[in-house]
């Protein structure tokens, strides 16, 4: 099984090593805080192989350069934000696989949050890493795409395996509670994920990773079809898309 050490740092990023116990690689899933993530291989005793970027925002790949020259690592990085990404080793897209070792880890290009966007996704072990495109009760904010780039992509995550466990990059998931309770009220899955969230970060616990599964019943961004978040919304006999993006207008004005 591979280890992950997941990593707070910035103001609400997470950064996440990912070790390989048979092979002894290490990968780091971007690079928020290139300190916190050298404090936590050197406390391991490893050292970093590559860093696998999901996109090209400062607080994903702004510690890049620091943890090449610390480390003399690999970068891989989205093909579609290469020219945002300087001096990557390799650049990847949909349907591309990587290696942590010998495990393999399948690239889902995921277009909405920036263009490049991909997504890491460990199939054997079900662990995905999916940047800012799919949070805890959320999604990425439409930087450079739109909902006709961003709802094909959440649809890729969605058919992923409902054990699938999700690791993002951001603890938001408090703040969008408030706001899926405004869209989808009355299910009753959703106001017992609330009383978990509000638990967990009372004790100072983080909400991430969490089951695909689970928010497969509980985001209303993943929920464009069902009957009752189209009733509260008035959009009976829209498109899924069309759902999505009202949910997602919304959410940038909340």
């Amino acid at each position: 099984m591979l280890e992950v050490v997941q990593i707070p740092c910035l103001t609400d990023n997470y950064g996440f090593l990912v070790h390989d116990p048979v092979s002894g690689k290490t990968i780091s899933i971007d690079s928020p805080d290139p300190n916190l993530i050298t404090k936590a291989l050197e406390e391991r005793n490893w050292s970093l192989d590559a860093i696998w970027n999901t996109h090209h925002h400062f607080d994903h790949a702004g510690g890049n350069t620091a943890l090449v020259e610390r480390w003399n690592c690999q970068i891989i990085a989205p093909l579609g934000d290469a020219k945002h990404i300087p001096n990557a080793n390799r650049l990847v897209t949909d349907e591309d696989t990587v290696f942590l070792g010998e495990v393999p880890a399948r690239v889902l290009h995921t277009p909405g949050h920036t263009l490049g966007h991909v997504v890491y996704l460990f199939e054997s072990q079900k662990l995905a890493f999916v940047g800012d495109t799919l949070f805890a009760l959320g999604c990425g904010r439409l930087f450079e795409g739109g909902p006709e780039q961003m709802w094909p992509s959440l649809q890729k995550l969605m058919q992923l395996h409902p054990s699938t466990l999700i690791h993002c990059a951001h603890e938001y998931t408090a703040d969008n509670l408030r706001f899926a309770l405004t869209i989808d009220p009355k299910n009753p899955d959703l106001l017992h994920r609330g009383q978990q969230i509000h638990q967990a970060r009372a004790d100072g616990k983080a909400t991430i990773p969490f089951l695909l599964e689970t928010d497969l019943a509980t985001n209303p961004f993943l929920r464009a079809a069902d009957e009752g978040i189209r009733r509260q919304l008035h959009l009976e006999t829209a498109t899924d898309c069309e759902v999505f993006a009202e949910i997602r207008g919304r959410k940038d004005m909340f």
